[in-house]
């Protein structure tokens, strides 16, 4: 298998670095952050433990991220985020790969809200493409959910193991990231000349609540997916109420 390199994005990620990077361990020839101007020991954290530190103005999620790729010294990239751990089982599988270029490899996230594995809510199964040539893959998108982008031709591959996302570490943490998403997305709403109708902004969040606690499943994750549940369709109703804002203002 040929050298791989990591690329993580930070902005203050103490509580999270140590235990992202001593999983990679034994992986990656090459650990690349792209840090913007964390005001806690993050990069302190991450020099200690090898990893090469570059600090860059934040310029979206998309530029950071194809910054670190095009600075890593090799050209396959395995980009992870920095409250997320390889297991064992995901390093064995990814260990014994022949790499192809015109092959990307999806990786299946489970998600940690507050110490609980969520197991439906539409939070899992949870594939998302993390492993690529550089050539023929680039991020995309600097809002909310940037994805990576490349040719029809490339083929897709499940890996097997799991990549383990300790997401939310408490409810005022989920409390912040709704308003983060909603405040992103509505300005992504903005640019693209939606509107804030009366049906996105007081039906769309019920919609959203029961797409989430009953066809996802929610419910089978006990308290943690009722208040996923009700905190999605709050975040429907934000994003609308805060594009609404922005129409008036004009």
């Amino acid at each position: 298998m040929p050298n791989l390199s990591a690329v993580i994005i930070t902005k203050n990620e103490e509580a999270n670095i140590a235990r992202c990077l001593k999983s990679l361990s034994d992986l990656v020839a090459e650990i690349i952050i792209i840090d913007a101007f964390s005001t806690d020991d993050t990069v302190k954290i991450a020099k200690g433990l090898g990893a090469t530190v570059i600090q860059k103005d934040w310029k979206g999620y998309s530029q950071n991220k194809n910054y670190g790729n095009q600075i890593a010294k090799n050209d396959w990239i395995i980009s992870i985020d920095a409250d997320e751990v390889i297991t064992v089982e995901l390093k064995a599988c990814i260990q014994q790969l022949t790499l192809e270029k015109d092959i990307v490899y999806s990786i299946n996230r489970l998600n940690n809200y507050c110490g609980q594995w969520i197991k439906h809510c539409n939070w899992h199964p949870d594939w998302n493409v993390r492993l690529f040539h550089r050539k023929v893959a680039v991020w995309k998108g600097n809002f909310v959910h940037e994805k990576l982008a490349f040719a029809k031709n490339i083929k897709v591959v499940r890996l097997e193991g799991l990549l383990h996302h300790y997401s939310y570490q408490n409810s005022a943490d989920h409390w912040q990231r709704i308003e983060g998403y909603a405040q992103l997305s509505a300005q992504q709403l903005f640019q693209k000349g939606k509107k804030a109708t009366f049906v996105k902004q007081w039906l769309a969040p019920i919609a959203r609540f029961l797409r989430t606690y009953f066809i996802k499943l929610g419910f089978l994750d006990g308290n943690a997916g009722w208040t996923i549940s009700i905190r999605n369709g709050y975040l429907v109703y934000r994003k609308y109420q805060l594009l609404k804002e922005m129409q008036t203002k004009g």
